[in-house]
């Protein structure tokens, strides 16, 4: 809490001595004219790190001056919106104008400002406090107390309901006293957290990934703390809550790293705060390593405030063991892990959440370093998340995933798409999975095709299989992905990292390609990503490809 106190004042000198980023129409334009985000979303952002920082100030220092939060108040007050322009269809299929679309981050601003303003009180000028009041009602806290018609995130089981949901309710119980306005909204908010949970099955799987674990889960729990002050209701005992909390324990990678599927991170951190809740409220340890106890991100209010609030996890005097395998049946994700190794693959469907065409994936990484890897997010641009241009990015096609191409053609989206389990085994040293994977690709003459993954974490090694039925011959091309740039020799590639590497037998009868691409990452910066293509011609009928992988130290 040193550190992060520290970080805080550090922070708050800086946005006095700054001036908050203006938001141009030029930036916010791009979206529609070019499809960028990061062009206005990086001078938002920045405008919410500015409050954010003031604001923690007065949290940790009741004799803060104020002159500089009253100021970016006023300011964020007099923005056109506080949604993103990704997201202007939340107010034009209402008719209402973009003061009133209530997005992700309209919700986050209300919750910052309406707690900003209590945690304050008679120190803030009240016509500052006035003002943001009534814009957190017109914007957000209006649209659930006054107006009956549904807001499409209210039916969305994912980090949508519970983010929307949760941070304009916490708005909400911040800002009013008890009445009918108060009890509409409330209810209104906890049905969206409620819908959220019906997305999760038994197994607690996020489909979305650890990242958005994190976002949805966390503003989940803040509601549904200061729900339970409000009005006794504890959303915590809800029967999915505890399997939904180990989620992230349960595909720990080992050393802080995860399965990057889906649109995640390979590391993404857990505030200090909610680690801290899981554990007292219900028992449940998130992985240390991925506890973050210091700096969080400073547009974060709910996680700053809660983490200074509640406090980081104790440490774990006798944890105990992790099991080495993990299987989540529903989510259909198996993680496997060693003393330096570790394994990870995912079935699934094609309509997921946050959904990649990447029935089939894996991962390998060893010594802390991912050696075959899920490219996880790309960077958000207008056609992301249009069904009609998605999978033609990189991230999210099948082809920027380590699984087959048959007859030249990709996985096809849709929930119809889906693997079916059809073996999995645990050893002592390792587990044996099988996947039909057939009803991913639409192929004349394609009749059937099953992967099967034989991982032993003891000696690093992957066996995976590919049996291919055809009624006709047809090329398969079986491809892997890596940042590391593969290094082919006559009769293995290799992938080297700092740390540690992978190595792969290639079969007889295939043809080799590195191909090297040039993208960029979820947060726009250049990255540099290898497929290795391993051609096949493979007459009609059944045929097993056989892959031999070994992963360890260098």
């Amino acid at each position: 809490m040193r550190e992060l106190r520290a970080h805080i004042r550090a922070a708050a000198d800086a946005a006095r001595s700054t001036p908050l980023p203006d938001l141009p129409f030029s930036a916010y334009r791009r979206f529609d004219d070019d499809g960028d985000r990061l062009a206005y979303e990086e001078r938002y952002f920045g405008r919410r790190a500015h409050v954010t920082a003031l604001a923690a100030e007065a949290l940790i220092d009741e004799t803060a001056p104020l002159d500089a939060l009253a100021d970016a108040l006023w300011s964020v007050c007099d923005e056109y919106t506080w949604a993103l322009p990704a997201h202007e269809m939340h107010a034009t299929r209402l008719d209402r104008g973009m003061d009133r679309c209530l997005d992700l981050f309209a919700a986050l601003t209300a919750h910052l400002l309406a707690e900003t303003v209590r945690l304050c009180g008679e120190r803030l000028d009240p016509r500052v406090a006035a003002r943001v009041r009534d814009q957190v009602d017109h914007r957000v806290l209006s649209l659930l107390a006054d107006d009956d018609r549904p807001l499409v995130w209210e039916d969305w089981a994912h980090n949508w309901a519970a983010v929307c949901g949760g941070a304009a309710g916490l708005a909400a119980l911040a800002l009013w006293s008890p009445g009918p306005r108060l009890t509409r909204v409330v209810d209104r908010c906890r049905a969206a957290q409620l819908t959220y949970l019906s997305g999760f099955g038994d197994d607690g799987g996020c489909a979305e990934g650890v990242d958005y674990w994190v976002f949805g889960f966390a503003n989940f729990v803040y509601f549904a703390e200061e729900l339970r002050a409000a009005t006794g209701e504890d959303l915590l005992a809800h029967p999915k809550v505890a399997a939904v909390a180990r989620f992230p324990s349960a595909v720990h990678l080992g050393g802080g790293l995860f399965p990057a599927f889906s649109d995640a991170a390979e590391r993404p951190r857990v505030p200090a705060g909610l680690a801290g809740l899981l554990a007292r409220r219900l028992g449940v340890r998130v992985p240390a390593e991925a506890v973050e106890t210091g700096v969080l991100a400073a547009r974060d209010w709910g996680d700053i405030s809660r983490t200074l609030r509640w406090g980081a996890p104790e440490p774990d005097p006798a944890p105990d063991p992790a099991p080495a395998t993990t299987h989540l049946p529903e989510l259909a994700w198996t993680i496997d892990r060693g003393a330096h190794v570790a394994f990870a693959a995912k079935g699934g469907h094609n309509g997921e959440p946050h959904n990649h065409n990447d029935l089939g994936q894996f991962v390998l990484a060893a010594h802390g370093e991912v050696l075959l890897a899920d490219l996880g997010g790309g960077e958000y641009r207008k056609g992301y998340f249009d069904d009609a241009t998605r999978y033609t990015y990189l991230h999210t096609s099948s082809r920027g995933h380590s699984v087959p191409r048959v007859d030249s053609r990709e996985q096809s989206a849709g929930g119809d798409r889906a693997a079916r389990l059809v073996h999995h085994q645990l050893h002592d040293d390792g587990v044996d999975v099988t996947l039909d994977l057939t009803r991913a690709y639409e192929v004349p003459g394609l009749t059937a095709l099953r992967r099967g993954f034989a991982w032993r974490r003891e000696s690093g090694e992957l066996l995976l299989v590919d049996e291919v039925e055809a009624e006709r011959p047809m090329p398969v091309e079986e491809v892997f992905v890596s940042r590391l740039r593969p290094e082919p020799l006559a009769d293995h590639v290799t992938w080297r990292g700092a740390a540690a590497q992978a190595r792969l037998v290639l079969p007889d009868g295939c043809t080799a390609l590195i191909e090297e691409l040039a993208t960029t990452d979820h947060e726009g910066a250049p990255d540099t990503v290898f497929l290795l293509r391993l051609g096949f011609g493979l007459p009609a009928g059944r045929t097993r490809l056989a892959f031999r992988f070994t992963v360890g130290g260098r």
